[in-house]
């Protein structure tokens, strides 16, 4: 089971609209059993998921306490992914969701404000040794303050290729469950979304790649472990 947090101190910058986004996309993309955990005490995702008529992905709220046993129901359950909403400040409850997370999310509005704030989250996936994926978040399309985000945000890690930009489908979409994927197939934005998860599901998989090369082979020698295309951590042997 993979586990994806989506975390960001800056209050605004989109955690919960993306991570929704990404969990309905990965089930979309045949990655599921998907499940949603939100860790925001206002409980943001409730109202969504609540509406949701679609039966995935799988939705819980949870907190600092309960998460690691969260995460191990869920792995017994054969949930493939996880992806973690956090609430919008450096709490506790964000150190636990990136200790226990394989890749951070870190959703960053194009503004000078949103630029320094970021610096807090940074800090707490260098200090667990967690990668990260800036995603520069509500752009506006073609302006040049978005590439010099993007600019600034690289001095600091790997930035998603794919810009989510500012559109009014991404709040209509949720105000009733969905999201752009389901409301508006063809729109500009679902291929942002589909296009975005799919540079986060080659950082997953490549993640997974890294840590099986450095663990060399199982059974003495007699087997090499390989990770298939999207296997989120099924092991095969060859």
């Amino acid at each position: 089971m993979r586990v994806l947090a989506v975390a960001s101190q800056k209050g605004g910058s989109g955690k919960t609209t993306l991570a929704g986004h990404l969990a309905v996309q990965a089930e979309r993309a045949g990655l599921g059993p998907v499940a949603l955990l939100d860790m925001d005490p206002q409980g943001t995702l409730a109202p969504w998921a609540g509406a949701r008529t679609a039966r995935s992905p799988s939705f819980a709220a949870t907190s600092v306490t309960r998460l690691a046993a969260d995460l191990e129901g869920l792995r017994e359950r054969g949930v493939r992914l996880v992806v973690i909403d956090t609430p919008p400040a450096l709490t506790v409850a964000i150190q636990a969701a990136i200790h226990l997370a394989e890749l951070i999310v870190v959703p960053t509005r194009p503004s000078p404000h949103d630029l320094h704030a970021v610096g807090g989250t940074v800090d707490l996936c260098e200090r667990s040794g967690k990668p990260m994926l800036f995603v520069v978040n509500a752009a506006t399309p073609h302006a040049a303050l978005t590439a010099d985000t993007a600019v600034a945000l690289s001095r600091h890690g790997t930035v998603a290729s794919v810009t989510v930009h500012q559109r009014a489908e991404y709040a209509e979409s949720m105000a009733d469950g969905r999201t752009v994927m389901e409301v508006a197939p063809e729109s500009a934005a679902a291929q942002e979304i589909e296009a975005l998860w799919d540079g986060v599901s080659d950082r997953l998989e490549k993640n997974f790649r890294r840590t099986v090369f450095t663990t060399g082979t199982l059974g003495g020698g007699h087997g090499v472990v390989r990770a298939t295309a999207h296997s989120f951590g099924r092991r095969v042997l060859s």
